[in-house]
């Protein structure tokens, strides 16, 4: 297959939208596709950082301009060119990975050239702008969002509360696709003794955050955290609160952004991982410190609702409660046996999720839009409203716990 994956954020810009993208692209080089990335250009130009072509696939970079607020982040401007790149390079399919601005422009594209189209959904655009004081403007973000994804063949979404919430704003042709995790990268055999001891050398219990430090992740309630007696606060990552939070947090360990292998180690030698943004559509560091063999402590809301099983992979707490928060913290903390047994139950929650198995659905999906232009689909069946609310509930413990969601005739999704 031919794949276009338009996306709205990409390297040298790291984040979820960035993360999933480039392993869809790795993914696809693996099975023998070929892919076309289209993407906003940086500010800079470095060529590591700033890639040409990733995975196999050229990247063709389109104008942008710096977010007000949130400079490292590019935002695409109107591109005349979209419509005759998309029909020279004649995709079988069109990935748009989280359809904002770019995206309409893609998902018009495609819908005027006849072709097919997923669309990913992955922000929860609606929710952070009434988190950031506009809430006005919640219901025309998601007619806008609505809008551009009735235009694709299929919208996915990477949780149930996602997807009834599409649902729900009148996006019907949805269906539930997970994230995939590395699991030899994140892995509880990387958990290191020496780098404990040097942020714990009083054998504190490590209570890390890992993630964008940004105002929709709802930090400040971290300041509940860093009191615990005998713990010792963790940040990692990087954004425009990181001044602020080192000042209101100035017990915390902040050891700015880190990848791969080093990311890898410290999610491993945590004993608890924590999440405080209510507005996930997923959440795929959670998904990480999981599959490191760390629980999660969490809000009861959004994508967090799948990915943490309260009671057995981790806790949840009431959204923007400092006090539930520290509450479900110091109740592990104060339990080594109970984190050690749901450490173990995190990494056995995620061991059918690796991204090879995650992609091949991925693919399906693309197949099955390819098909609805002839009537043949290879079976990845979109499932009504009401029978998605009848099932949510049920699917929010058991896909946690097994990978899987069983129909009523016994089979799996």
């Amino acid at each position: 297959m031919r794949v276009a994956v338009i996306t709205e954020s990409f390297l040298p810009h790291v984040d979820g939208v960035t993360n999933s993208v480039c392993r869809v692209l790795e993914h696809l080089r693996h099975r023998g596709h070929e892919a076309l990335v289209i993407a906003p250009a940086a500010g800079t130009r470095t060529p590591a950082a700033y890639p040409d072509v990733y995975a196999g696939a050229p990247v063709l970079r389109v104008p942008s301009v710096p977010l007000p607020g949130y400079p490292a982040f590019r935002v695409a401007t109107p591109w005349p060119r979209l419509v005759g790149v998309l029909a020279g390079f004649r995709p079988d399919v069109v990935h748009l990975a989280a359809p904002a601005g770019l995206g309409a422009q893609s998902a018009f594209a495609a819908w005027r050239l006849g072709l097919p189209s997923v669309a990913v959904y992955q922000t929860d655009f609606a929710g952070f702008a009434a988190r950031y004081g506009l809430a006005q403007a919640e219901r025309s973000i998601w007619r806008w969002v609505a809008a551009v994804h009735r235009l694709a063949g299929r919208t996915l979404a990477p949780s149930w509360p996602a997807v009834d919430m599409l649902l729900r704003q009148g996006v019907h042709r949805v269906a539930r696709w997970t994230r995939g995790v590395d699991l030899e990268r994140f892995h509880p055999r990387h958990r290191d003794p020496a780098l404990r001891r040097g942020l714990a050398p009083g054998g504190e219990v490590l209570v890390g955050y890992v993630g964008r430090l940004a105002r929709e992740k709802r930090m400040h309630l971290l300041d509940a955290v860093q009191d615990i007696p005998g713990t010792r606060l963790v940040v990692v990552g990087d954004g425009p609160l990181r001044p602020a939070l080192q000042r209101k947090l100035p017990r915390a360990a902040f050891m700015g952004f880190r990848s791969g292998t080093e990311l890898a180690t410290i999610f491993a030698s945590l004993d608890v991982f924590v999440h405080t943004g209510s507005h996930e559509t997923f959440c795929q560091a959670a998904q990480e410190a999981k599959a490191s063999g760390v629980p999660v402590v969490a809000p009861a809301a959004g994508g967090l609702l799948d990915v943490v099983d309260d009671g057995h992979t981790g806790l949840h707490f009431t959204p923007d409660s400092p006090a539930a928060l520290a509450d479900r913290v110091a109740a592990l903390v104060a339990d080594t046996g109970r984190r050690t047994a749901m450490g173990l139950a995190a990494r056995q929650s995620v061991s059918g999720c690796g991204w090879s198995a995650i992609g091949d659905e991925l693919i399906g999906h693309y197949q099955d839009v390819r098909g609805l232009r002839t009537g043949h689909t290879s079976g990845v069946a979109l499932r009504s409203r009401a029978v998605l609310a009848r099932r949510t509930a049920h699917c929010h413990r058991s896909a946690d716990r097994a990978g899987t969601c069983h129909d009523e005739d016994g089979s799996t999704r």
